[in-house]
């Protein structure tokens, strides 16, 4: 008798199939690179302008002399710059050097008020990511978002510190005395330059990732009705704020307040002189160092991220790049005791470039909570609603974490808070308390092509 079943078991049957195997069987759907090139360029704008200041900025504040001659206080107002805005876009990016240096603090504050106003599209971009790639090809789509930050990291520094004061650096080329009177124009029309042609290449060839609403017809009418009964219809703001949202965003949130304070505080050190805590490198050094930063992580990602995430899943890798961020900040007093015994010698250097190793395996966290940020959405229309959230709270921390850490420089130096390193005693608090807030995400992100895994 032969009993007829469609689930046939032979030799070649697998006795065990977990759904992970499934997972990994799937082949990657393959990435729009047209789309996503698009989406990567205006991405680049953001670091190539946000990171072109910090080569010269601490030194423009020495010489707009708001600090009396007193070096110790340049954190102060370094700070106070950064807090107003973290992002750079082209048309207020540019009004800033267009005073001498005498106005030039209250044009760059207003400059940065109107960041503010126009900084809404890091959101956009991350959410247009997640609707152009699935989950069998998000890994790699996500893992290019690290890379070009990597990249704009690495050219903007560089910007900023090799065309900064170009009357002094290439005199034979720019004699004009308008460069003298206004010698940070040049890395800002470069910058806010490169923003307004990824604009324009934009507005041309991109095309909108999300569709048009469907009409779905109503069981009590054949009339269509627009959006009844469409279950993957945006869904209002409460909604959106189920547990995997919240845990997400408050990584990212802690990652990024952690980031950008680092971000405000390390080129501070750098250029501060050694009697104060600092380094007493230059402009041009401190560029250069910073853009080999960026151009080793944006190579470490897109080699090691993909292959980590698949090997060792997304919490692991984003909780051991939190870890670092510790000996991080702990690097950077040993570093100042160094160079106050020693002076900058061999030792520092090595202790230098092995801090900056440590700040680009710390990236790979980056893609690792986009991934889980992009994955909570509770379905693919509500992804704008969540980046967008992601975005608002990271903005806050990211207003509060530049003044905060080069204030805190200041004030400790001044007052010889622990030696003048009290600084880096809260800021390895915060690290560690980070930390804590990581154990509370899973193992692996929410399935986003699946809204019931996400509820």
């Amino acid at each position: 008798m032969t009993v007829a079943n469609s689930n046939v078991v032979d030799e070649e049957t697998p006795l065990l199939t977990s759904p992970v195997e499934a997972s990994k069987k799937r082949q990657a759907s393959p990435l729009p690179k047209l789309q996503i090139t698009i989406v990567l360029l205006l991405q680049l704008c953001e670091p190539i302008t946000s990171q072109s200041i910090y080569p010269y900025i601490n030194q423009l504040v020495s010489e707009l002399d708001v600090t009396g001659g007193d070096e110790r206080k340049v954190g102060y107002y370094a700070g106070l710059i950064d807090v107003l805005d973290d992002r750079h876009q082209a048309s207020a990016y540019q009004s800033f050097p267009s005073s001498p240096l005498v106005k030039i603090l209250i044009c760059w504050i207003f400059s940065r008020c109107l960041c503010g106003l126009l900084n809404g599209n890091i959101g956009v971009m991350k959410s247009v990511m997640g609707e152009l790639t699935d989950s069998s090809n998000r890994a790699e789509g996500f893992a290019l978002i690290p890379v070009v930050w990597a990249v704009g990291a690495t050219a903007g520094p560089l910007l900023g510190g090799t065309l900064s004061n170009p009357h002094e650096r290439f005199p034979t080329v720019f004699r004009n005395e308008f460069w003298k009177e206004y010698p940070y124009f040049l890395p800002c029309l470069v910058a806010s330059s490169f923003s307004f042609v990824t604009i324009g290449i934009t507005s041309v060839f991109f095309k909108e990732t999300v569709p048009k609403s469907k009409l779905v017809a109503s069981p009590c009418s054949e009339t269509p009705i627009l959006g009844a009964f469409d279950e993957d219809a945006p869904l209002p703001l409460r909604k959106v704020m189920v547990w995997p949202v919240i845990i997400s965003v408050a990584n990212y949130s802690a990652l990024a307040f952690l980031e950008i304070m680092l971000g405000a505080l390390l080129p501070l050190f750098f250029a501060m002189p050694i009697e104060i805590g600092g380094l007493g490198f230059s402009p041009p050094t401190i560029g250069y160092l910073w853009g080999g930063y960026g151009a080793a992580a944006g190579i470490f990602n897109i080699l090691c991220f993909a292959k980590l995430i698949r090997r060792f899943g997304e919490k692991r890798v984003f909780f051991f790049g939190m870890t670092i961020i510790t000996p991080i900040y702990i690097l950077m007093p040993i570093m100042s005791v160094c160079a106050r015994t020693w002076g900058v010698g061999p030792l520092v250097w090595s202790l230098v470039l092995f801090e900056l190793f440590l700040m680009v395996v710390m990236d790979i966290s980056y893609g690792a909570i986009f991934m889980f940020v992009t994955a909570s959405a509770p379905n693919k229309r509500s992804l704008g609603a969540t980046n967008g959230l992601s975005q608002m709270t990271v903005s806050i921390a990211r207003a509060i974490g530049p003044a905060l850490s080069t204030s805190l420089f200041s004030y400790s130096v001044q007052h010889n808070i622990l030696g003048g390193y009290g600084v880096y005693l809260l800021m390895i608090i915060l690290s560690l308390l980070a930390l804590v807030i990581a154990t509370f995400l899973p193992a692996h992100v929410w399935d986003s092509d699946k809204s019931d895994d996400r509820k």
